[in-house]
C-alpha cells in the first residue's frame, strides 16, 4: 500500500522528495513543478527514471507504471535503456523505411505481457488480446502510438458504443491504458485521446443513457422447490454441479473449478481462494446439511482434484455443461447465473435476514471503502443460518411453496 494519497498530494506545498514506497517518489520543485521518479537498483548500481509530470500522470498511473518498470528490472532489463532503445527505433523509422517502427499493437502486446503476471487468469489475458485485435488493431494497430488521435478512437468505438456499451467501454479503457504506457515510455505526448472524463464524455453519450440492462434469466423463487425436485432425479455430474451452484448461491466457474481440498467437512465450509473469485477476495461458503449430503454422494476420481472432473484429464467440466443441462430440460428460458437472482429475491422477499448478510452470501462488495474498512469479518455465522434456510426451502417437497423461517 503506497504512502501517498490523492488528497495528501494536493496539500503538498513545500519543495522536496515525497516517497510513495517501492522506489516511487514525487519530486516537488521550488517552482511548483511536480514529477514522478522511480529509484531502483540494477547490477549493484542505483538509478533513477522519470515517469512524467503530475499534470500528465496521476498517482494511480504512476504506481501502475512503476510496477511495470519493476517487472522489467526483475527480468534483468534496465527500464531507462529499454526506453531509449524504443525511442531510437522510433527516430530511426522516420529516416529509414526498412526499420520497423514501434506500433500501437507492439505496445499493447508488451503491456499485456508485463501486466498479465498480476492478472487473475488466462481468460482475462485472452479477453484483452481478443478485444484489441477485433476492435482496436484494425484502426490503429499498425501506426505508432504517437499518431493515435481522438478521431481514431471514435472510429474504434462508434460501431459498438450504442450496440455493445459494456464491451465498448472495456475497449476504450484498454486503449487508454496502452496509450498511457506509451506516454510513460516517451512514445507519445499530450492528452490521452481515449480518456473518458473531460474528453470523450463530451463526444459520446454516457453508457447509462444507451445501455439496455439485460438481467440473467432467473427462475421465480416460488418455483424453485419443484425445479430442484426435477434436477435431483436426473443423472450426470452437470446436474449435481447445478444443485451445488443453486444451494450455495455461487457462480458457475467457482463450482466447476472447485477442488476437494477446498472443502472442509469438519467445519462444514468451502473456502474459495481469492484468485478464483470475481472480487479477488477469499470467500468462505457455509455448507448446509443438504449440501454436505450432496458432496458425499459425488464420486471421487483418484487422478483428478476437481469435484466435477471433465472428459479431458486434469480439467473440470466445461463451463457450458450446466447450460446444456438446462437445454436438455427444455429450459432455454433460464441461465445458471440467474439462480443467484432467485436466491436474492427469495432472501429479500420472504425472509428476515439482513441485507448485508444476503449480499455477503453472494460475495458482493458491501458499501463504500470507508464502510468496508470497519467490516473486517465475513458474517460467516449469520450466513450459516441464511444458507441453512435456503437449502431447507430449496429442497422441501413442493406443496404450497411456503417457506418456514427458523426463529
Amino acid at each position: 500500500m503506497g504512502k501517498l494519497t490523492v488528497k495528501g498530494i494536493k496539500g503538498i506545498k513545500a519543495p522536496g522528495k515525497y516517497d510513495d514506497g517501492d522506489g516511487l517518489r514525487l519530486f516537488v520543485q521550488a517552482s511548483g513543478a511536480r514529477s514522478w521518479v522511480l529509484r531502483y537498483q540494477l547490477l549493484g548500481k542505483r538509478r533513477e527514471m522519470g515517469l512524467g509530470s503530475l499534470n500528465d500522470v496521476n498517482l494511480k498511473q504512476a504506481r501502475a507504471e512503476a510496477a511495470l518498470q519493476r517487472k522489467l528490472i526483475l527480468q534483468g532489463l534496465d527500464p531507462v535503456t529499454e526506453r531509449r532503445r524504443i525511442q531510437e527505433e522510433q527516430k530511426a523509422a522516420v529516416h529509414d523505411d526498412s526499420v520497423k517502427f514501434v506500433t500501437f499493437s507492439d505496445i499493447a502486446e508488451d503491456y499485456i505481457r508485463v501486466h498479465s503476471k498480476g492478472w487473475r487468469n488466462a481468460k482475462h489475458i485472452q479477453q484483452w488480446r481478443n478485444t484489441l485485435k477485433q476492435y482496436a488493431h484494425p484502426v490503429i494497430g499498425e501506426i505508432p502510438p504517437s499518431q493515435v488521435t481522438t478521431d481514431d478512437v471514435l472510429q474504434i468505438l462508434k460501431t459498438i458504443w450504442l450496440e455493445k456499451p459494456e464491451t465498448a467501454n472495456r475497449v476504450r479503457n484498454r486503449v487508454e491504458l496502452v496509450l498511457d504506457a506509451a506516454k510513460a515510455r516517451g512514445l507519445r505526448e499530450g492528452e490521452n485521446p481515449a480518456r473518458w472524463r473531460g474528453h470523450l464524455d463530451k463526444l459520446l453519450p454516457p453508457r447509462s443513457k444507451v445501455r439496455q440492462v439485460r438481467h440473467h434469466s432467473a427462475l421465480p423463487w416460488v418455483e424453485l422447490p419443484e425445479f430442484m425436485q426435477e434436477i435431483s432425479k436426473r443423472e450426470g455430474l452437470a446436474f449435481r454441479a447445478m444443485e451445488l451452484t443453486i444451494l450455495t448461491a455461487t457462480r458457475t466457474s467457482e463450482v466447476l473449478e472447485a477442488t476437494w481440498d477446498e472443502v472442509d467437512f469438519s467445519t462444514k465450509s468451502w473456502t474459495i481462494p481469492a484468485e478464483r473469485m470475481k472480487a479477488g477476495k477469499e470467500h468462505r461458503v457455509p455448507l448446509a446439511p443438504q449440501v454436505i449430503a450432496l458432496l458425499e454422494s459425488i464420486p471421487r476420481i483418484d487422478d483428478s482434484p476437481y469435484l466435477f472432473p471433465g472428459q479431458r484429464q486434469g480439467r473440470p467440466l466445461s463451463n457450458m455443461s450446466m447450460l446444456m443441462a438446462l437445454r436438455r430440460m427444455d429450459r432455454n428460458d433460464l441461465t445458471v447465473h440467474g439462480f443467484r437472482s432467485t436466491f436474492r429475491d427469495w432472501a429479500g422477499e420472504s425472509t428476515p435476514h439482513p441485507r448485508d448478510v444476503c449480499e455477503q452470501a453472494l460475495a458482493h462488495s458491501l458499501g463504500d471503502s470507508v464502510e468496508a474498512a470497519y467490516r473486517r469479518g465475513d458474517l460467516f455465522e449469520k450466513r450459516k443460518s441464511l444458507m441453512a434456510d435456503w437449502a431447507a426451502y430449496a429442497t422441501v417437497a413442493p406443496v404450497d411453496n411456503v417457506v418456514s423461517i427458523r426463529k
